[in-house]
């Protein structure tokens, strides 16, 4: 017994996490995500807020008439995979196999990007439609400049973050990553699993409620 009692507080023990070097770790890199991550996320309840706010006091369109909810569902679907393909290669880069990890961080670029060939594909139906930036010609122009600007700088999160992982992607096609120290990849993810999680909060108060 004494011996189990032993192993069980040993360093290398997989139960307190001896076997992922990471564990319980805050590298200053993830300290600096979380900081902007939380100052960001202020910039975005900010937004949200304002645009409670205005609907509330205004006579404001059924969004359901007027936006592209089907087509921003797909996008939104694509971004939460595209979440779900960050994990995995993530996963891949601790297993230390190089391919997948590849193949998983261009899936999550290839998300990102169709989320935005989207997002400019509605713009442009929108505009069409005479829902600009400062004009709206079926109610108040405060409909159109809130949605461009929510979904506007939300989008050049999602911009800002495809460059990112193209970076990433190429550092990981020159074996920067071979020697299994996921450490930057986590950090990205962390920024990628950030702004699906905004858009979830933005399609559903912008484009559901």
């Amino acid at each position: 017994m004494a011996g189990h009692a032993h192993d069980a507080h040993h360093p290398s023990n997989p139960l307190i996490g001896g076997v992922d070097p990471q564990f319980g770790k805050a590298t200053p890199g993830k300290l600096g995500m979380w900081i902007f991550l939380v100052t960001d996320g202020m910039s975005f309840s900010g937004f949200l807020i304002a645009y409670a706010v205005l609907r509330s006091k205004l006579e404001w369109p059924n969004p359901a008439e007027h936006l592209g909810i089907f087509l921003s569902g797909i996008a939104t679907f694509l971004l939460i995979c595209s979440s779900v393909s960050m994990v995995l290669a993530i996963d891949a880069c601790k297993a230390r196999n190089r391919q997948a990890m590849l193949n998983w961080l261009l899936v999550t670029i290839c998300g990102g990007a169709i989320f935005l060939g989207i997002q400019a594909y509605e713009y442009t139906h929108l505009v069409h439609q005479g829902i600009t930036l400062n004009s709206f010609k079926h109610g108040t122009s405060l409909f159109g400049s809130t949605f461009y600007l929510i979904t506007g700088f939300h989008g050049l999160h999602v911009a800002t973050g495809v460059g990112y992982l193209i970076c990433e992607y190429l550092n990981a096609r020159k074996g920067n990553y071979d020697n299994g120290d996921y450490n930057r990849l986590e950090i990205l993810g962390l920024f990628w699993h950030f702004v699906d999680l905004v858009w979830i909060l933005v399609f559903t108060f912008v484009y559901l409620l």
